[in-house]
Formats: C-alpha cells, structure tokens, sequence
C-alpha cells in the first residue's frame, strides 16, 4: 500500500488568530502557509509533537463551514498531554471554555473537555495524580 497520511483541517473564522493561539497553547509549530489572493491563509499547516494538522478559513461557497456555522462540532480532538490541568488553564486563559472539567477518570486517565474560541472541541487527556 502507497503511505498515507491524514491531515485533519479545522475550518475557522481567523486562520491567522488561530494558528497563534494553537502556537500559544499547546506549543504546535507552524510549518506551511498558503496565503490566498487577499493575502490571508487559504491553510496553514501546524504541527504538535509527530502529528499534523490544518487551519482553514471558512467559505461557505466551497462548503467549508465552521462549528459555529453549523451549531457544534461533530468531531472531538484528543491530545495526550503531560499536564491536563496546565493545558486547560492556558487555554481558558486564552478565549477557551471548560465544557467537561479536568478531573480523574474512573477508566485510569485524568482528561476533562475544553471548547476552543473557534468552537471546536478538544479532549485534553493525561496520567492521573
């Protein structure tokens, strides 16, 4: 089989604020940039730790529409993280709410939810304490 990868692209208002506050938060690493004719991102690529993602602006001509667009996000994105609670914290700090707290879970791992200010939701899961 030819190798695959898969990058998940998370459609946002700002692709520009976005990437910043990923960078901020959770320490991704901006590797690609596409500008658009207007000069903002058609995409930016982030990286965080072995894996990749995507922020895009939203363009509803193309049918690329944010949570906030649709009312929600059907999808959860899951990070493994040394501290739950720090991340947590800096990303509240930074526009993000507390949709699940940050507390031990029966099943042997300490992991709570956070909505992002692009209103996309993230498992900030870790080792209990």
């Amino acid at each position: 089989m030819t190798q695959l990868r898969i990058f998940p692209r998370l459609i946002v208002s700002d692709p520009d604020r976005a990437s910043a506050f990923y960078q901020e938060v959770l320490g991704a690493e901006e590797v690609f940039r596409a500008p658009g004719d207007d000069g903002r991102p058609t995409v930016v690529e982030l990286r965080l730790g072995g894996s990749s993602f995507r922020v895009s602006p939203a363009v509803p001509a193309w049918g690329w529409v944010s949570p906030r667009d649709l009312g929600g996000s059907p999808v959860l994105l899951e990070i493994d993280v040394d501290d739950p609670d720090e991340v947590a914290e800096r990303m509240t700090a930074h526009g993000a709410e507390v949709v699940v707290t940050i507390e031990n879970r029966p099943y042997g791992k300490r992991s709570g939810r956070i909505r992002d200010p692009f209103d996309h939701l993230w498992i900030i899961t870790g080792e209990l304490r």
